[in-house]
């Protein structure tokens, strides 16, 4: 997959349209959020298999085992390499737990941006368990 010329504004106004609509499983949660970063970035959309097939977050993890994966690191490695936390750099995709669940987040710098149930926040690059190279 490779990045657009533009894809550092497209992953900015990607992320402020993220922050200003309310969360909601299967269309705005951090899966959804992560995958619309490599649509906006890329203009790969990975988002079909999952967008909209779920109401909950229980329901969302259902739907991931239903397709064989065995939770959203395996879903993510699907599509891109792995590469060292310490190497994560913009735009890349970060596994790390958020209000106690697995989550995905989007990479800015040392901060990583996570699509939470109280809004759009960020947290610390160390705090990613694992690290995929978009």
């Amino acid at each position: 997959m490779t990045r657009l010329p533009d894809w550092r504004t497209r992953l900015e106004v990607c992320m402020a349209e993220m922050a200003a609509k309310p969360f909601r499983p299967g269309t705005v949660d951090c899966a959804c959020a992560a995958a619309t970063a490599v649509f906006a970035m890329t203009g790969t959309d990975i988002r079909a298999t999952f967008k909209g097939n779920y109401r909950t977050l229980k329901g969302g993890f259902k739907q991931l085992k239903k397709a064989g994966y065995a939770d959203l690191a395996d879903l993510v490695g699907q599509h891109f390499d792995e590469v060292p936390v310490a190497f994560g750099r913009v735009g890349d995709i970060a596994v790390l737990r958020s209000e106690g669940q697995p989550a995905l987040g989007i990479v800015q710098g040392d901060r990583i941006y996570i699509r939470s149930m109280a809004g759009l926040a960020t947290v610390s690059l160390l705090t990613a368990e694992r690290m995929f190279r978009v």
